[in-house]
């Protein structure tokens, strides 16, 4: 058995000529109420932020209380092979009101996407992509003697357990071995091109098919399951999502959730995969500090509800005894948009 539950947008609020949709009645939710006391495992995510800009949110993050941050990639705007500025850019961040809070009592994972990895779009090709992993896990204080500091790519697991149950957190690095995505590439031949890499998809099997978490976390900073638009995805290499889905399934890993970023906009997408007893959740939250505010409108038949386009961040709320997930988008004092999936028991 299975259901999904989508909280249906009950206000609108319309700012030149543009509409915006908030799921609750006043567009505001009360800090204090945000840490649902019911669930029993917090994680809250986002993308795209400008440490050289407001940062407007994390102070609604730490409302609701997290057992971990996630960042999904775009944490600063380096865009550069100069890594004295990348270096100040990460230090500007850490110095972050309310950021600075957060680190002292939250733990905090992440991965990279092109801006913090060096440049626009980039992948294998970027020169300083070596300097740029010491300086991303430097931000995230990974110790100077991890494995972590010796291995090709910033792609990370951690299990972390609670009374109730355990939640597998996997992060993928869609940066360091990412081949081409050149338009002569993206619609030439598939079998030698490649987001993650042979090890770090051999890893990433090892890690879903041994894994005996209740929920399985995997985080993208690209969308894997939208694929109609024309931005970066996981669907310009159509070999490397059949792969991803298939692993999926093939690992029957329990409650795979897809968290994803980088598009300026946060939406649900699902994904009837077959083989796998639940519709599968791919969940944007982007950007923290800027979002395409002019959006209008975009095709993805993958879509649950509405695209949300003003600041945001993600939060999953997991219900161990319900074997269940609350998904929300907030914003800046607001609650967005709101679904829940009911896994089926096994």
């Amino acid at each position: 058995m299975k259901k999904i539950i989508i909280i249906v947008f009950v206000a609108f609020t319309v700012y030149s000529c543009k509409t915006t949709f908030k799921s609750t009645e006043n567009n505001t939710a009360s800090k204090q109420s945000t840490n649902d006391k019911t669930a029993d495992f917090t994680l809250a995510f986002g993308s795209c932020n400008k440490p050289n800009q407001k940062n407007l949110l994390w102070d609604d993050v730490a409302a609701v209380n997290p057992d971990v941050w996630l960042w999904g990639g775009d944490i600063i705007y380096a865009d550069t092979e100069d890594m004295a500025k990348m270096e100040a850019d990460y230090n500007l961040q850490k110095k972050q009101k309310g950021y600075d809070a957060l680190l002292k009592q939250t733990k905090i994972l992440g991965v990279w996407d092109d801006h913090d990895f060096g440049a626009n779009d980039a992948g294998v090709e970027y020169p300083k992509k070596e300097k740029s992993q010491e300086l991303l896990l430097d931000f995230l204080g990974v110790d100077k003697n991890s494995a972590r500091r010796n291995r090709e790519g910033v792609y990370h697991s951690e299990v972390i357990k609670t009374a109730k149950g355990s939640v597998k957190i996997m992060l993928l690095d869609t940066r360091y071995f990412r081949t081409d995505i050149s338009k002569k590439s993206v619609n030439g031949d598939q079998e030698n091109r490649t987001i993650l890499g042979e090890k770090q998809w051999a890893w990433l099997e090892n890690e879903l098919v041994n894994s005996n978490a209740q929920f399985n976390i995997i985080l993208s900073s690209i969308q894997v399951i939208a694929e109609k638009h024309p931005y970066e995805k996981w669907a310009n290499f159509p070999l490397e999502r059949k792969k991803m889905l298939d692993l999926i399934v093939s690992s029957k890993a329990n409650n795979v959730i897809l968290l994803s970023g980088d598009r300026h906009i946060s939406e649900f997408s699902k994904e009837e995969v077959s083989g796998l007893a639940y519709p599968l959740i791919d969940f944007t939250s982007s950007g923290m500090t800027h979002a395409s505010k002019n959006f209008t409108k975009e095709y993805n038949p993958a879509r649950i509800g509405k695209v949300v386009s003003s600041i945001s961040f993600g939060v999953l709320k997991i219900n161990f005894d319900k074997n269940s997930v609350e998904m929300e988008m907030r914003g800046d004092d607001t609650l967005q948009q709101k679904i829940e999936q009911v896994y089926p028991l096994k």
